[in-house]
């Protein structure tokens, strides 16, 4: 399923889930081996801040990777890294698990931006593959116990503490 409202090769989006009189359009993308968690609205305010680098919208992410990391690696992921032409924004990681018989670990990672593939670029810097990425909070928003294609509605209380974030992120 792609992240977007459209898409030009006739693929199934996230907008056709939901049954709206409303046009909605998603609020950033996932690519598409990613997971998760996409919020989804009609109000382009709302949108414009929560894509905005200036706000420093948080996005949190369970990632898998191909390897046993170490705290020296974490510590560089978190400072930035240099992807393509930019550094990586600071971020947050933290081990969950380690796997030694399958090799693996399991991470939470917090990021602000979100650009292109970043996190699978991220890893890639320091040898290791994403084998899994999703995102299970984006701003204060979670994702909770919604399965892959499953939706619902934010309540009137939840709008308004994304807006109130929004306002905090604000500088």
């Amino acid at each position: 399923m792609i992240s977007s409202a459209n898409d030009d090769r006739g693929r199934k989006t996230v907008v056709d889930l939901i049954d709206s009189k409303h046009r909605l359009y998603p609020l950033g993308r996932l690519d598409y081996d990613s997971s998760g968690l996409i919020l989804l609205s009609n109000d382009g305010e709302l949108m414009q801040k929560l894509i905005h680098p200036h706000f420093e919208v948080e996005k949190t992410y369970e990632v898998k990777i191909d390897s046993l990391i170490c705290e020296e690696e974490i510590r560089k992921l978190e400072g930035g890294v240099q992807i393509d032409d930019y550094i990586s924004a600071p971020c947050q990681i933290e081990l969950v698990k380690t796997n030694e018989k399958q090799n693996t670990s399991s991470l939470k990672v917090i990021i602000h931006e979100g650009k292109n593939r970043e996190i699978r670029k991220m890893f890639e810097t320091i040898g290791c593959k994403v084998i899994r990425l999703h995102r299970i909070r984006e701003a204060n928003i979670g994702l909770g116990n919604l399965k892959s294609g499953e939706y619902r509605r934010l309540k009137p209380h939840e709008v308004k503490k994304l807006r109130e974030y929004l306002d905090r992120n604000d500088r």
